[in-house]
């Protein structure tokens, strides 16, 4: 009741007012059974444009850090989150990998569309990085379609840092099913889980038209502050306008 209230009476119409967005592709998007759609991540408003505009209701694995903040904020943040469909993971890899895999595939088995960034955390540059093979494990397990997506322009309207977004015009791009039932078998194969991601990432990267670094985003999230921290204090070093 509180997804259905927020998507098509509170936040939805506010989302659509403020990003006006351009929908293009959205019949590649399955109108029954389940499916995985997807996409590149570059903004926080991700989690709630493009779940606004699909028909049907998208399941989201969300970093535990948007439940576990403290006091009353933390606790309406956390009830939020829960309410408009998102599922806590931990991103800190071994076994919390699996139990997120876990997560989606709980969500597939009910027949519903899951929702994942395979980069893993936003792009700090709006560059499109590395895909974890998460993806690509739930896709075999599963035996789903994984629907490409790129959302164009949110990384303007809210980057990393910025609290509230820009009102400006966005563009959400769905792509074909990608039919991946020719990996059978291979789900514990590390190369299969590897080429399947790869085949995700270059769909996103067709739909999107980012430059495409082969480099996890955490890693060069890290990599790009330690070096913020080693300039000299007020000197911005190449590229410091994205």
């Amino acid at each position: 009741m509180f997804y259905q209230l927020l998507k098509y009476i509170v936040l939805g119409p506010l989302l659509r007012l403020l990003f006006r967005p351009r929908v293009e592709g959205l019949e590649h998007v399955p109108e029954e059974g389940p499916a995985i759609i997807a996409g590149n991540h570059l903004s926080f408003a991700d989690h709630f444009v493009m779940p606004a505009i699909v028909p049907r209701r998208v399941t989201f694995l969300a970093k535990a850090e948007y439940f576990t903040g403290p006091g009353l904020k933390g606790r309406l943040t956390a009830a939020f989150f829960r309410g408009v469909g998102q599922i806590p993971i931990d991103r800190s890899g071994g076994q919390a990998s699996q139990a997120a895999i876990s997560s989606g595939l709980a969500v597939l088995r009910k027949g519903r569309l899951l929702g994942i960034y395979p980069e893993g955390t936003r792009s700090h540059d709006g560059r499109l990085y590395k895909g974890r093979t998460g993806v690509a494990a739930m896709a075999l397990r599963a035996g789903v379609p994984v629907v490409p997506c790129a959302m164009i322009g949110t990384f303007e309207a809210q980057p990393t840092g910025r609290r509230l977004p820009r009102a400006m015009r966005i563009t959400i791009r769905f792509g074909a099913p990608l039919d991946f039932s020719r990996y059978a078998g291979l789900v514990d194969e590390r190369t299969a889980l590897r080429a399947v991601t790869d085949e995700i990432m270059y769909a996103i990267l067709q739909l999107s038209g980012q430059e495409y670094v082969d480099v996890y985003a955490g890693e060069a999230k890290a990599a790009a502050q330690t070096a913020a921290k080693a300039r000299p204090h007020g000197r911005r070093g190449d590229g410091g306008g994205r």
